[in-house]
């Protein structure tokens, strides 16, 4: 069969593919994001290969990762589109069965649909055309109506109870029909193969809802109701819209929000993402009946692979209504305003962890960044969530992109992220910036003090008076005792504080705590007084160099060399502060 398959017409069916020399053709690969076409199909050999990801395979392997199938099911789709006939071996399981069984079962649910089921999606607004497009039916009252109609037709209970339309009594091993009196909406995966089914009471008796259970061709966990036709409009572009209910997702068809679908009962996972990013979705916005607490919960909540994949927005309609009962009332532009708005994943988070934290404090700083590192950590170009929250955690914190992709990669400084490491990180750092650090450490354990030659010229003058008071001091008080009263007062209690900044520290802990600020603030003193070097020798290379505009030729040689000298002098300091990190 693979000799009538024609591989470049089954992939180009998913990729478009461009000519790449005798015999090749290229695209953009359908297994992982990428720019640059890495994908190539070997149309004489019927191979493909990605030099990205390093998937390959023949078109049998292409198929079956491509639309998530089981090598049985992928041979009798190519089948199909070769025009041959497979036979099913003896003993052979194929979910093509339950399609089979679950087929039979909508035609009994679809020939029950008129009476109180129709009148009841009628008032709830759809149109008989909408109920014919998404195959709405009904499960009658009673034990066994679906069970006998299948004996007539020469089907048995076992084939029935593998596609989960019966229910069997282990006690007394008696089956009867699953679902029984309920509106049936048929559940299709991505590929438009009828998997099972979900039951919507007509009263309020519970369960309301009630869902095929967990079979060979039913996962829910890896299902979206009414992705067989969302997904059309994924590959340009348009947003996912992802609901609750199956009548909301029917309605906002029905209303030409064609992008709507709902999860079965479950969170979105990890499948559904791989899923959607192989369908070509780039963007998702789940519409949900809640408050903005429940919406930040939502996005709290959020498995970081779908934001990692996907620009995510949360939002609700502002009447409080379900999708489907605003729409019902004629609010489609309020579905509108919804969908334009909503809390943003990647700002929700950012904002989450500075509203938990703060940034009046270096040490809020300290653990806004923590926070957000497991999904800033993400350095794949393609992560567009991973880059919108780095920048927007530079903006907010007032660091430098690249100091923080710097700081990131180091998992040193990772663990150790001291005030050094801020405000070097800083997008306004300034020698002045070092010396207020300095002191800061310096009002920790001013015995520190001795760790200095005594040499440096400060630029900041209340660090110059502190600096002269604080010679021979045993505590902060002492220090502060010289000020009391004068402005310098104010900035030694705020750089205390930002110093000693033990949040939520126990008593029982906060010796422990001390110890360890201690130990940090001596490293720390060390780190800066470098930083403070570098930054100096930095100013006098800048003023070398203009010297050397303006210098005779004679002069200029001189000139060069001792700048050679001080970047020398610097990239040492450099090193030396790495090796301490």
């Amino acid at each position: 069969m693979r000799a009538r398959l024609n591989i470049a017409d089954v992939v180009g069916e998913h990729v478009r593919l461009t000519p790449a020399g005798k015999g090749r053709l290229k695209g953009l690969c359908p297994f992982h994001k990428e720019k640059s076409p890495s994908f190539q199909v070997d149309v004489e050999q019927g191979y493909f290969y990605c030099f990205g990801c390093k998937a390959g395979g023949d078109v049998f392997s292409f198929v079956q990762r491509v639309e998530n199938l089981s090598f049985g099911d992928a041979l009798r789709q190519l089948a199909e589109k070769a025009g041959v006939q497979v036979e099913a071996k003896y003993g052979e399981r194929s979910s093509r069965d339950l399609y089979d069984v679950n087929a039979f079962a909508l035609s009994y649910f679809r020939e029950n649909l008129p009476g109180p089921a129709l009148d009841y999606l009628r008032r709830r607004g759809l149109t008989d055309a909408t109920i014919e497009n998404f195959e709405l039916g009904y499960a009658p009252e009673g034990w066994d109506g679906l069970l006998k109609r299948a004996r007539s037709r020469g089907l048995s209970e076992r084939q029935l109870l593998e596609a989960g339309l019966l229910i069997e009594n282990p006690e007394s091993g008696r089956v009867y029909d699953r679902f029984r009196a309920r509106v049936m909406f048929p559940i299709r995966d991505h590929l438009g193969r009828l998997v099972g089914f979900g039951g919507r009471v007509l009263d309020d008796s519970k369960p309301k809802y009630l869902n095929t259970p967990e079979t060979d061709a039913f996962k829910k966990g890896e299902l979206l109701y009414g992705l067989d036709k969302a997904r059309a409009g994924l590959s340009s572009g348009a947003e996912l819209i992802v609901v609750e209910g199956y009548m909301d997702v029917i309605t906002l068809h029905q209303h030409g929000f064609t992008g709507a679908v709902a999860s079965l009962g479950t969170a979105l996972t990890a499948e559904h993402a791989t899923l959607l990013e192989r369908l070509g979705a780039s963007s998702l916005v789940l519409m949900f009946d809640r408050d903005e607490a429940g919406l930040k919960a939502t996005l709290s909540g959020l498995d970081q692979v779908l934001g990692a994949k996907f620009r995510v927005r949360a939002t609700s309609v502002p009447s409080g209504k379900d999708p489907a009962d605003a729409l019902l009332a004629g609010d489609d532009a309020g579905i509108r305003q919804a969908l334009a708005g909503g809390l943003d994943e990647v700002k929700y988070r950012v904002q989450a962890a500075v509203e938990a934290h703060g940034l009046e404090t270096t040490e809020g700083k300290r653990r806004v960044l923590m926070a957000l590192l497991p999904r800033m950590q993400n350095l794949d170009p393609l992560d567009e969530g991973a880059e919108r929250m780095r920048s927007l955690t530079c903006e907010l914190l007032g660091i430098r992109p690249e100091a923080l992709l710097e700081w990131i990669g180091s998992k040193a400084k990772r663990r150790s992220l001291t005030d050094t490491h801020l405000a070097g990180m800083s997008a306004h750092r300034s020698e002045e910036d070092r010396e207020l650090a300095l002191l800061r450490q310096l009002l920790v354990d001013p015995t520190l003090l001795a760790k200095l030659d005594g040499t440096t010229p400060w630029r900041n003058e209340a660090v110059r008076k502190v600096m002269l008071a604080a010679q021979g001091a045993r505590s902060p008080d002492d220090i502060l005792e010289v000020f009391r009263g004068q402005p310098e007062e104010q900035l030694l209690i705020r750089l205390m504080f930002e110093g000693r900044d033990t949040g939520a520290i126990s008593r029982d802990t906060n010796q422990l705590y001390e110890q360890r600020v201690t130990a940090y603030a001596a490293a720390a003193v060390d780190d800066i007084q470098v930083g403070l070097s570098i930054d100096s020798m930095r100013a006098e290379v800048d003023l070398l160099k203009r010297q050397v505009a303006g210098a005779p030729p004679a002069e200029q040689i001189g000139l060069l060399r001792q700048i050679q000298d001080l970047q020398r002098a610097i990239e040492a300091e450099k090193r030396a502060r790495r090796g301490s990190a």
